[in-house]
């Protein structure tokens, strides 16, 4: 008797495919995991960042009606509206999450393109001086303030860090190397948002009352902003050149979390043999992560080597000049998609719980770090 998996010639037959009709499930199994995986990951995230376009295009509309305020500010604003009154719910959040992060990036890459990588080394060269006093006198601040407040060591590092480096990446940079408990890094990105928002609709004003011009608001919103985010929203609404002066600012400054990273990780370790205890060791049930080695390669964000990678293209005249203004036009509404997603994850109950002790410092560390950029432009005649 033949097997029944055999064909006359004796080879093995293939089971028939079973028909599968276009776009069911069935067919969405039928394909390879990865593109599987992509797919579904797409659709999650559709909702909310088409909510966040929406919210984008209104605020866009806004922003050319009062070009004054301009479309990035009216789209956090319009977002945080629309998180108190509406509440979007989990089934926006993936893709609010996207906006506020991955779009953002994409904008930093495309205003590389309107740039050159002489523009970029003379700026960063020439802010170098600014950035490090800046970043030295918002650490200091931190620990001096901070125990002050009798805010505890790591939260106050949390928010030195994220004030004086790079808002919520710096924060997330740092929490492994310290050892943070996931309430402490709750309560320091909620900080330095509320002081993201404050500087993007206080500083274009404060800059106008100052008679700023637009390389030296540049600075200041480069130096003395914390999130990338805010820099761009900020710089933007003052001008043009302001914001391409202050990407650059805000990526060289960046990069400081490198040596930040290092250092910390050493007086962990320092810290651990003091207590008798290895450095792999957290408090159990603290909800506190263990310190890690640094990985100096992850540290580098990928879109600063995007924006590089543009403004060399830039620099090649690979770049046609007449796109410059449509690049620059699209880096604006990429912009505005990000910053309303970041209004719209505003969530009052977190901000709450932060408590008084860490929102003062938060905001006495803003205070100081807009004070030193300011004075240090002032004393080297560069306001």
């Amino acid at each position: 008797m033949k097997d029944a998996s055999l064909s006359p010639s004796g080879t093995t037959a293939r089971p028939p495919r079973p028909a599968l009709a276009r776009g069911s499930a069935a067919a969405l199994s039928a394909r390879p995991p990865g593109v599987a995986a992509r797919l579904s990951g797409v659709a999650v995230r559709l909702p909310g960042l088409a909510l966040a376009v929406g919210v984008a295009l209104v605020a866009t509309a806004l922003g050319r009606l009062v070009p004054v305020v301009g479309g990035p500010v009216s789209g956090i604003v319009l977002g945080v509206l629309v998180a108190i009154v509406v509440r979007p719910g989990d089934r926006t959040r993936p893709g609010i999450v996207f906006a506020g992060r991955g779009v953002l990036q994409a904008a930093v890459v495309v205003l590389g393109a309107q740039l050159s990588l002489g523009q970029v080394l003379r700026v960063g060269v020439g802010s170098l001086p600014v950035m490090i006093v800046t970043l030295a006198v918002c650490l200091a601040s931190a620990y001096w303030i901070g125990r002050r407040l009798g805010v505890v060591r790591d939260l106050r590092t949390l928010i030195g860090v994220g004030t004086g480096i790079c808002g919520a990446s710096a924060i997330a940079a740092v929490t492994p190397v310290i050892g943070a408990a996931e309430a402490e890094v709750a309560y320091a990105v909620s900080t330095i948002f509320v002081f993201n928002v404050a500087a993007v609709l206080a500083f274009p004003v404060l800059g106008h009352l100052l008679g700023m011009g637009q390389h030296a608001f540049g600075l200041f919103a480069g130096t003395a902003v914390n999130d990338m985010s805010s820099v761009v929203a900020a710089a933007t609404t003052y001008g043009g050149p302001a914001a391409d002066y202050a990407v650059v600012v805000k990526l060289a400054r960046t990069l400081l979390i490198i040596p930040i990273c290092l250092g910390l990780a050493a007086l962990a370790r320092r810290r651990a043999r003091t207590d008798g205890a290895p450095a792999s060791v957290g408090a159990a049930g603290s909800g506190r992560s263990l310190p890690g080695p640094v990985r100096v390669g992850r540290l580098v964000p990928w879109f600063l080597t995007g924006f590089l990678a543009l403004a060399a293209a830039n620099t090649a005249g690979l770049v046609p000049s007449a796109a410059h203004g449509p690049l620059g036009t699209l880096a604006v509404f990429l912009i505005t998609v990000a910053l309303s997603a970041i209004g719209l994850s505003t969530e009052p109950s977190r901000l709450r719980r932060t408590g008084p002790a860490p929102l003062l410092l938060g905001g006495c560390l803003w205070l100081v770090v807009s004070a030193t950029s300011l004075g240090l432009q002032f004393l080297t005649r560069y306001l």
